[in-house]
């Protein structure tokens, strides 16, 4: 019992601060590249949200580029610790729609996103951040 007592006291001292900045990193990844994918060959993500995304609120042209623009801004702001809890939204708000109206059995993948931004909104970004700075000068 004293074996399990240490190690749950061991991981209990981890630093959350660099969790939250794992965190923010890992995310920051899988959206930006699959934004500047898009970025990089707009034709091809027009084509994609015409034939086989078909979202059913928005045009293909509307929805490609509201895609593109939040998957590089979002990750951005959340990366550098920017207006975090805020940035999560639109991401938390895109996974939801690519999960409800796209690939709605791709949920192995999407519930790890999902659960590392709401992670994010929940926490905040971490003592690593620009928000944490902006804060402290504040107070």
């Amino acid at each position: 019992m004293r074996f399990v007592d240490d190690m749950r006291a061991r991981l209990d001292a981890f630093p959350q601060g660099l969790l939250q900045l794992f965190m923010r990193f890992s995310i920051f990844w899988v959206f930006w590249r699959a934004g500047t994918l898009k970025a990089a060959n707009m034709d091809q993500a027009l084509v994609l949200f015409r034939d086989e995304y078909k979202l059913p609120m928005l045009s293909p042209v509307v929805a490609a580029w509201l895609a593109t623009a939040v998957e590089i801004g979002a990750p951005c702001l959340i990366l550098a610790g920017l207006c975090t809890r805020l940035a999560t939204l639109p991401l938390i708000g895109l996974t939801l729609v690519i999960q409800l109206f796209v690939y709605w059995n791709d949920y192995p993948s999407h519930l790890p996103w999902l659960a590392v931004l709401l992670f994010i909104l929940v926490r905040g970004p971490g003592p690593w951040s620009l928000d944490a700075l902006l804060f402290r000068k504040r107070r």
